[in-house]
């Protein structure tokens, strides 16, 4: 009979778990991987969304223009343009036209 091991769920470094403080607080639900949208995502969509979950606002609204995000993730407007527009269309990012807003996961 195989002994089980017991995996504590204590922190490593207790000290540094992440809080919400001054400096804000960004976060992914864990849906977003167990229910398969991270896996349904290309490089470029998912590069994409980390960074607007974490240059989002409390409500999610993004408020760095395209020409920002292109060169903070390296990408090529177009490629930013297809990103964009898949996570629109996975309804996963809203978009007006100026501002992007990170979404509940549907």
């Amino acid at each position: 009979m195989s002994e089980r091991r017991v995996i504590s769920r204590a922190p490593i470094l207790p000290e540094r778990v992440r809080k919400i403080g001054a400096d804000g607080f960004a976060f992914v639900p864990n849906r977003f991987l167990r229910e398969g949208f991270f896996a349904s995502l290309r490089p470029n969509e998912r590069a994409l969304y980390l960074l607007l979950v974490l240059a989002g606002d409390r409500n999610g609204m993004s408020f760095y223009h395209y020409d920002t995000i292109s060169s903070l993730l390296e990408m090529p407007i177009d490629a930013y343009l297809a990103a964009r527009n898949a996570l629109i269309d996975m309804s996963l990012v809203a978009f007006d036209g100026t501002r992007l807003q990170v979404l509940s996961l549907p």
